[in-house]
């Protein structure tokens, strides 16, 4: 076991982080399907698992591999990640409110989405700062490097701001409830103006020429701050009117409309960008890597973004998006996790990176003569 985890890098949370979405994303669907409610409560405690299973094993990591894992975080290509555990506490802890009651109680439920809400949010803000202080400083990657990889220690306080209005009716009304509220509504404006300074860069690296392969997948991340974003002042619009009655609670309401229905047409535009860019790759013979889970949680946003636009709304229309974006959630996910299965039977993905042969230097003159000599 310990052995198996030295190259076990915080891009593993992302597993976690597309198990949860699914669950949470499948329970609020504006058509009840026969039987996916109980089948979200089951990948709900799925999720639930394996945060556990992989909290335990990075636990290992630093412990016996701290070489390792400090080689991650000093790594450009893979500090990054360690906005995925802040997202994957979070994704939990607000699918315990949505999906797990129906198994743990709303107690427990409100109990376990406090600890993972408050954990999460706390290394989503640490992470929003520290990762990008050491790219400046330490991995000092040229701009034209870039790759929406960059995105996930920025869009993670967004994922806080979304999660944070789940828990505002249970807490005292007045102060508490509307103090809450408006954390989430500045956790909210850090993300999308940080995520805002950031996609010029990437859609200029877009326009540069194609992604490698491997990393061709990523360009879905894109869709996370977009489709998270609209989800969350869509949460806004529901908790407003308990935590700011009056004209401020009915604000909230035309700003999620307002805002939600063109962002949401941004991320509709760049999902069939991206998603032209993942045919090309696999036409020339993209593989299965672990970045496939990009396929999952950001598309898993733009479901419940959908799903909020048709609350506040009303409109059939974005009823019929969710469900036909949580379908192709579900291709996603399953594309992933069966991918993931195989590469963990096989023993590849947890394997080190190969060592790239070295070609032997080319004879020359002083060389030969040497070697007569």
């Amino acid at each position: 076991m310990i052995t198996a985890v030295r190259h076990l890098g915080p891009n593993w949370y992302a597993t976690v982080m597309g198990t949860a979405i699914l669950a949470t994303a499948g329970i609020s669907l504006p058509v009840p399907l026969p039987g996916l409610r109980p089948a979200c409560a089951g990948l709900w405690a799925l999720a639930l698992a394996m945060l556990l299973l992989l909290l335990t094993a990075r636990a290992l990591h630093w412990r016996h591999h701290r070489d390792q894992a400090r080689a991650h975080l000093l790594d450009a290509a893979m500090a990054p990640f360690y906005g995925c555990l802040a997202m994957a506490l979070l994704s939990v802890g607000a699918g315990a409110l949505t999906a797990g009651r129906d198994w743990i109680g709303t107690t427990a439920a409100i109990v376990l989405d406090t600890v993972l809400f408050t954990t999460g949010t706390a290394i989503a803000l640490a992470a929003a700062v520290a990762v990008p202080y050491l790219m400046a400083v330490r991995h000092r990657v040229p701009v034209l490097e870039a790759t929406p990889v960059w995105l996930l220690p920025l869009v993670a306080p967004m994922v806080a701001a979304a999660a944070g209005p789940l828990l505002v009716p249970h807490l005292p009304p007045g102060q508490p409830r509307e103090t809450l509220l408006l954390a989430c509504v500045a956790l909210f404006g850090l993300s999308a103006l940080a995520v805002l300074l950031m996609l010029p860069l990437l859609f200029a690296r877009t326009i540069a020429g194609p992604l490698p392969l491997a990393l061709t997948p990523t360009l879905f991340l894109v869709l996370g701050p977009l489709g998270q974003s609209t989800t969350a002042v869509g949460k806004f619009a529901d908790a407003a009117p308990e935590a700011m009655p009056g004209s401020a609670g009915t604000g909230f309401g035309m700003f999620a409309v307002l805002y939600g229905v063109p962002v949401t047409g941004f991320a509709l535009l760049w999902l069939c960008l991206a998603g032209a860019h993942v045919v090309r790759a696999r036409r020339r013979g993209m593989g299965f890597t672990m970045t496939w889970w990009a396929f999952t949680f950001p598309v898993g946003t733009c479901v419940t973004g959908a799903e909020a636009l048709a609350r506040h709304t009303g409109l059939a229309a974005f009823d019929a998006l969710a469900l036909g974006l949580y379908a192709l959630l579900v291709a996603g996910w399953l594309a992933a996790a069966v991918g993931t299965a195989r590469g963990l039977l096989s023993g590849e993905l947890l394997r080190g990176p190969r060592p790239v042969p070295v070609a032997p230097r080319p004879a020359t003159a002083r060389t030969t003569s040497g070697a007569v000599r």
